[in-house]
């Protein structure tokens, strides 16, 4: 479980460093997220995905997923501190949350369509 905690958060250190040199208006963890699907589409190339299935990332990634719920709490704190300031802008919040989330369905369809066409969803 070790290396695979070692390749998670090298990935996200490469993320950090890259934004850090390159000044990418880019959040880390995306790159990190990223380089992680790069390394394991290598993976699974090399080894199958038997490989992947297999190997302590998944089990370190499965662990995080257990415990998800937990990296919702700061965000509840937050809500909960600044709610005056939050109550003053709902609507532009809504609108804001109700057209990002509109968009993202909309690209999410996109790509399986085109995905589903070339026959690898």
């Amino acid at each position: 479980m070790l290396k695979g905690l070692f390749v998670i958060l090298a990935c996200q250190l490469v993320g950090e460093v890259v934004i850090r040199v390159t000044g990418w208006p880019l959040s880390a963890p995306v790159i990190g997220i990223v380089l992680l699907l790069v390394l394991l589409l290598v993976w699974a190339r090399k080894g199958g995905n038997a490989a992947i299935e297999k190997s302590q990332t998944v089990k370190v990634a499965d662990g995080l997923l257990a415990v998800l719920g937990l990296f919702f709490v700061p965000g509840g704190v937050g809500i909960m501190l600044y709610f005056e300031a939050l109550s003053a802008n709902i609507w532009p919040m809504l609108i804001a949350l109700v057209c990002s989330t509109a968009i993202t369905i909309a690209v999410t369809a996109a790509v399986f369509a085109l995905l589903s066409k070339r026959g690898r969803a």
